[in-house]
C-alpha cells in the first residue's frame, strides 16, 4: 500500500543528494553571488563600447565564460534545493533572489553579443580564425544575426527574464505546494494520494479497483486547479509569440526550433509519422493488457499497468548498483567510474517526501558533477530511469572534459539519444542473460511499457497535443481549460481509437507536463530515442567499434548539429528510415510478447493438467 510521504527533514540524509560540492554552506553561496556581481559591474566598465578588433573579441568572450563558469553553480544551486521540497520557504526565496539577480546579470551583459554582431563578419571570421576555443561560439553567434534587436531592446529584454520566467514557476508551485490530495477510498478503506504516489504507484496499481479509484481522485484535484493551470500556460504561451513575433521569425514554432538546429521537416516527421504508423502497434499492445489481466473494458487509467505484476521484482538502491554496472561496463572504464561516484558521491536524490518535484532530471553544471534526482519506489522501473538519466550524466560528464561552457550543450533534439541508449543497454543485457519465458517477457513489456510508452507514446502525444497548441497561438489565439481539455482529447482518441475508452480525466493530463514550459521538448524524446535505437542495435552486432563511436559523439557536446551527431554514430536522421526501423522494432517487441503470453499459458495448461 502506498504510504503517506515524509516531510524532506524526515528523509534519511544518506538517500539525498550532496549540495555541498556547488557549495559548502549557505555563507559560501552569499559570497559567491556577491563576488559575481561586483565581477560583471568590473568586466561591463572593462569591455562595454571597446570591442572592436579580433583580439578584442576574444578576450572579451574569455573573461565572458569566466563569468559564465561563476553563474553556473549559483543558479544550479538554488534550483535544485527548491525542486526536492518545493513547500521550503527558504529555498523558495533564495531561488526567487537568484532569478532577479540572474536578470540583473544578464541585462548588464547582454551587451556583449549585441556589440559582437555589430562587428563586421570579416571581424568575427578574423576572431574564428584566432580561437579555435571560441569559434563554435561564433558561428553559432552569425547565425542568430537575423533575429538581433537593439541592443537595448536586447538589454531591456534580457532585465524581464525572470519575469518571462514566472509562468513555470507559478506552474510548480500550484501543482507542488497548493494541490493537497485528499485519500481515495475503496470499500470503506482510505489510501492516501500525492502526485509522487500516483505517478509512482497507483498509476500502476494492479488492482482494478484501487486504480481507478485514484485515478478519479487525482483526475478530480487537477481539475480544481484547471482554469489557474491554463491560465499560467497561456501567459506562457503568449510571452514566447511576442518574442517570436519580436525577433522576426515566421511562426512560434520556428523560433523554438531554431536553437534545436532542425526544420520543421523533421518536427513534423517526428510527430506524423509515430501517429499513424505506432498507432497500431500499441492498440495491440491495450488489448494485449486487457485480455491478461482479464479487464472488462481497456480504459486510459489501465495504460500504465505491468503484464505481470506478480514477476516485478523489487529493487533496492544498493542492488540497482549490480544492474547499471553489468549493464553499462560496455561503455569502458572510464563511464563506469563516473556510475560508481554518483553512488559514493551522492549525486542522486533518491528520497520520496511532500513537495518533490514529480518525475526525474539531471542537471549537468559545468565545473562540477551532474545531479540526479528521481523518487525511489523500489520497482524495476526505477534501475531503468536511473540509467536513463545516468546517460545524460555521462553525456555531459564526457562533454565537459572535451568542450569549453560555450560548447558543451547539443541541441535538444539529440539530448535524450544519451538516456535513452542506456536504457537500451539494460534491457539488452537483461535478456542476454535468461532464457526463461517469464522473465522475457518481464524485459520486453519493461521496455516497451517503460522506454518505448514513456519516450514514444506519452512524449509523442504530448508534441502532437502541444503542436495543436501553437497552431493556435500562431493564428493569434489563446489558450483556456476548456480549450486545452479538447485537443488533448482529440489527440488521445486519434492516437487510441477504440481500442481505449478515453474516461473522464485523460483529457486533463497536459495539467501534469512541466516540458511545455521547455519549448518544444516532447517530440525530441522519441527523436533520441529513434537515434539511440539504431546505435543500440550497432552495439549488439559490432561491439567496441560502435561504442567507440558513441564515446566520441558523447565528448563532441554542442559542435555539431543533430544531424551531424548522429552520422558520427552511423544513424542518418535525414531520411525517415530510422525512425520506420524503430517504430518496427517496436512492433516485434510487441509481437513478442503475444507469442511469449501464449507459449506461458499454454505450459500453464499443461502444468494443471497434470
Amino acid at each position: 500500500m502506498v504510504k503517506q510521504l515524509p516531510q524532506r527533514s524526515q528523509v534519511d540524509q544518506e538517500e539525498t543528494w550532496n549540495l555541498d560540492d556547488l557549495f559548502p554552506s549557505k555563507e559560501a553561496y552569499q559570497n559567491a553571488l556577491e563576488t559575481l556581481q561586483t565581477e560583471v559591474s568590473e568586466f561591463e566598465q572593462k569591455f562595454q563600447g571597446k570591442i572592436e578588433t579580433a583580439d578584442d573579441i576574444v578576450a572579451v568572450l574569455k573573461d565572458y565564460e569566466a563569468i559564465y563558469l561563476q553563474l553556473i553553480p549559483l543558479g544550479t544551486y538554488t534550483s535544485l534545493a527548491v525542486s526536492v521540497d518545493q513547500t521550503n520557504d527558504e529555498a523558495q526565496m533564495l531561488d526567487s533572489h537568484f532569478g532577479s539577480v540572474s536578470a540583473k546579470v544578464g541585462s548588464q551583459l547582454s551587451f556583449v553579443t549585441s556589440e559582437l554582431l555589430e562587428r563586421p563578419e570579416v571581424v568575427l571570421q578574423e576572431a574564428m580564425e584566432k580561437s579555435d576555443e571560441y569559434s563554435h561560439y561564433l558561428k553559432e553567434l552569425i547565425r542568430e544575426k537575423q533575429y538581433r534587436l537593439h541592443p537595448e531592446a536586447e538589454k531591456a529584454l534580457a532585465a524581464y527574464s525572470s519575469a518571462f520566467d514566472a509562468p513555470y514557476g507559478l506552474y510548480n508551485t500550484t501543482k507542488m505546494v497548493d494541490m493537497d490530495f485528499p485519500d481515495f477510498i475503496v470499500d470503506g478503506n482510505a489510501f492516501p494520494l500525492s502526485y509522487v504516489s500516483f505517478e509512482g504507484g497507483w498509476e500502476a496499481e494492479p488492482d482494478t479497483k484501487k486504480r481507478r479509484a485514484a485515478f478519479e481522485a487525482f483526475s478530480s484535484k487537477l481539475r480544481d486547479y484547471q482554469h489557474t493551470t491554463a491560465k499560467t500556460y497561456d501567459s506562457h504561451l503568449q510571452l514566447e509569440k511576442i518574442t517570436a513575433d519580436l525577433r522576426g521569425y515566421d511562426s512560434v514554432i520556428d523560433y523554438l526550433l531554431f536553437d534545436q538546429e532542425v526544420d520543421q521537416s523533421m518536427y513534423h516527421r517526428q510527430i506524423d509519422l509515430i501517429t499513424k504508423e505506432l498507432a497500431p502497434h500499441m492498440r495491440k499492445y491495450a488489448k494485449l493488457l486487457q485480455d491478461v489481466h482479464g479487464l472488462d473494458r481497456m480504459t486510459f487509467a489501465d495504460l500504465k499497468i505491468p503484464l505481470d505484476a506478480s514477476y516485478e521484482p523489487k529493487i533496492t538502491v544498493e542492488e540497482s548498483k549490480k544492474y547499471i554496472n553489468d549493464a553499462l561496463s560496455i561503455m569502458g572504464p572510464d563511464y563506469l567510474d563516473m556510475v560508481k561516484r554518483s553512488y559514493d558521491e551522492r549525486w542522486t536524490d533518491f528520497a520520496q517526501n511532500k513537495g518533490k518535484s514529480t518525475g526525474a532530471f539531471c542537471s549537468s553544471p559545468y565545473g562540477t558533477h551532474p545531479y540526479i534526482l528521481i523518487s525511489w519506489t523500489g520497482s524495476m522501473e526505477d534501475v531503468f530511469v536511473l540509467a536513463h538519466e545516468l546517460g545524460h550524466a555521462g553525456h555531459f560528464y564526457n562533454a565537459h572534459k572535451h568542450q569549453n561552457a560555450f560548447n558543451s550543450r547539443p541541441s535538444t533534439y539529440f539530448v535524450e539519444a544519451p538516456s535513452t541508449m542506456n536504457e537500451m543497454l539494460v534491457a539488452n543485457h537483461l535478456l542476454s542473460n535468461s532464457e526463461d519465458l517469464k522473465f522475457k517477457r518481464w524485459v520486453i513489456s519493461s521496455i516497451i511499457s517503460r522506454t518505448y510508452y514513456h519516450n514514444f507514446v506519452t512524449h509523442l502525444l504530448e508534441a502532437a497535443y502541444q503542436r495543436k497548441v501553437y497552431e493556435k497561438i500562431d493564428a493569434g489565439g489563446s489558450v483556456n481549460a476548456s480549450v486545452l481539455n479538447e485537443l488533448k482529447r482529440g489527440v488521445l482518441e486519434e492516437f487510441w481509437g477504440e481500442s481505449v475508452e478515453i474516461n473522464e480525466g485523460a483529457e486533463l493530463t497536459w495539467m501534469r507536463q512541466p516540458h511545455y514550459y521547455m519549448g518544444l521538448y516532447p517530440y525530441t524524446y522519441s527523436a533520441g530515442l529513434t537515434i539511440s535505437t539504431e546505435v543500440a542495435k550497432r552495439v549488439l552486432n559490432e561491439g567496441q567499434p560502435a561504442v567507440d563511436d558513441w564515446i566520441k559523439v558523447l565528448q563532441a557536446g554542442g559542435t555539431k548539429t543533430p544531424a551531424e551527431l548522429s552520422k558520427m554514430a552511423g544513424v542518418d536522421i535525414t531520411t525517415d528510415e530510422p525512425l520506420r526501423n524503430t517504430i518496427a522494432y517496436i512492433g516485434d517487441l510487441i509481437d513478442q510478447l503475444v507469442q511469449l503470453t501464449e507459449e506461458i499459458n499454454a505450459e500453464a495448461e499443461v502444468q494443471t493438467s497434470k
